[in-house]
């Protein structure tokens, strides 16, 4: 398949490159190895849209940072995202070395050119956070401090950017590239070949390798695991504010973030990994996390209990770093988005932006003028749970479907569950459902509900309930039907009970 830009990778960064591309007049195609959007790093970060008040503003991330600050809210009213730009943090401080970062920190923000920021006594913390430990001295508080669900971000960038025509592969993965004097000749995948005239690389965990195919490359990622505790909703109202613990020498600091669905997520600490497929999370540390960070901060918070569930990601961190973002040195029309950790979700927009210079240089043969016929806006999903009594009512009474309530924890319906299938990138699995709705996501985590989302999909997509997955591959549901089960019994025979 001929295509002017192909992107791989389908998270926040590729999908946000994909939607600020797609406004001119080029054919763009976007693919991703595994079963959705929104798979690898860019679904399991803090959910937090930094200022860049504590960055280093030299490097190429905190310029990044800075910059995206002016572009986050209007993108996201254009994609109806809840976005939520003045939640605040506050980096909470035990000792008199802690104060001493603060206020390194706050000059920090100063030569960024950010305002707002103050450090607040105990009493002030006391007044912020009436649920903090009473032991906390100081408070750098910052009121810039955003928060966001990178799930509804990344699915709305690549849902608007579909609906202006790019063209998107799931289950595609590139296993070679192809390039001759200069210039790229063909993208081998699983599913056939691709002779794209740019390729933009935002492949996240596996951006290195992906550049490793053109050439060799000075850049390597070293992956970062972090893990998180998500308490029950019943805690929502626990926590104020973006609460840091001190930071570290490889990290801002750990967090607790009250999210714009209610619960509070808490973590993560930043364990060097091998294995780029390690999401595994482990009890010690697990026990440091809340013992160093959950407990010290807010004491009544339980260890277990009332977490509905504990999580761990990845961080594509870099050799550098710093996000390592630029042509490759024999191939200026292959393009290397590598590194892009934190800030990264923060930095979306402006890396997008600087993708599209990096394209224009490249001098092949493209068409930047801007589409009549461009849409930045994605309409606003239906979701249930906000709606008011009387509108709730209305739709009702328009579509049964919307009273038929699948997920209980999150008051999910059966009318969401159908839209989230029919959406511009089709939800076909369990996992693809709870990112677009919240359904699994609650209390039960799926227990109640999972059943019933099976019987959906089976439903809309005229498939049996055995190929229908968790998260694609070969993560299945149901390995065979009941009535088809037998039970060996011994004796020399082997002969087969049938239930």
């Amino acid at each position: 398949m001929e295509t002017d830009v192909l992107i791989i990778g389908g998270g926040v960064i590729g999908s946000c490159i994909a939607r600020q591309l797609c406004r001119y007049h080029l054919d763009i195609t976007l693919v991703e190895k595994q079963s959705d959007v929104c798979m690898g790093t860019s679904k399991a970060n803090s959910s937090m849209v930094h200022d860049g008040y504590n960055i280093d503003g030299h490097k190429l991330k905190g310029r990044l940072c800075l910059e995206a600050n002016t572009m986050y809210e209007k993108m996201c009213r254009e994609l109806n995202v809840d976005y939520r730009p003045a939640t605040g943090s506050i980096f909470a401080g035990f000792t008199e070395d802690h104060l001493a970062i603060m206020k390194q920190q706050l000059e920090n923000s100063k030569t960024n050119g950010l305002s707002g920021l103050y450090i607040a006594n105990h009493d002030q913390m006391m007044a912020l956070e009436p649920n903090i430990s009473r032991e906390v001295q100081y408070g750098l508080v910052n009121p810039n401090t955003g928060t966001i669900n990178p799930f509804d971000l990344t699915m709305a960038l690549a849902e608007n950017a579909v609906m202006n025509g790019v063209k998107v592969f799931l289950e595609t993965e590139v296993t070679n590239i192809h390039t001759r004097k200069g210039k790229i000749e063909s993208v081998e995948t699983n599913i056939g070949r691709f002779k794209p005239k740019v390729i933009i690389n935002a492949a996240g965990l596996y951006s290195d390798k992906i550049a490793g195919m053109v050439e060799k490359v000075d850049g390597y990622i070293h992956p970062r695991k972090g893990s998180y505790f998500l308490y029950d909703k019943k805690w929502g109202d626990h926590v104020k504010h973006c609460i840091y613990s001190p930071p570290t020498p490889v990290s801002k600091g750990m967090i607790m973030v009250p999210t714009t669905e209610g619960n509070i997520l808490a973590g993560s600490n930043a364990v060097e990994v091998n294995d780029r497929e390690d999401f595994a999370t482990v009890g010690a540390e697990m026990d440091e996390i809340y013992s160093h960070t959950i407990h010290r901060l807010f004491p009544k918070m339980p260890r277990m209990g009332e977490v509905i569930t504990a999580f761990a990601g990845l961080r594509a961190a870099s050799n550098t770093e710093d996000f390592i973002i630029g042509h490759a040195k024999t191939v200026p029309a292959m393009i290397n988005l590598i590194g892009i950790q934190s800030p990264g979700l923060s930095s979306a927009p402006a890396i997008a932006r600087m993708a599209e210079e990096l394209v224009r240089e490249t001098g092949e043969d493209l068409d930047f003028s801007e589409r009549p016929d461009y849409n930045p806006n994605r309409p606003a999903p239906v979701i249930l749970r906000n709606m008011d009594p009387e509108t709730r009512s209305a739709l009702i009474q328009k579509n049964p479907d919307y009273g038929s309530i699948v997920c209980r924890c999150e008051t999910i319906s059966k009318g969401e569950i159908l839209d989230a299938i029919r959406r511009p990138i089709p939800a076909r699995n369990l996992d693809a459902i709870k990112r677009r709705t919240r359904a699994g996501m609650g209390r039960c985590q799926g227990g109640f509900c999972g059943p019933r989302v099976v019987g959906i999909l089976e439903e809309e997509l005229g498939i049996t309930p055995l190929n229908i997955t968790k998260r694609g591959g070969r993560s299945n549901i149901l390995l065979d039907k009941t009535k088809d089960l037998s039970l060996l019994e011994g004796g020399a025979n082997s002969e087969k009970i049938q239930l």
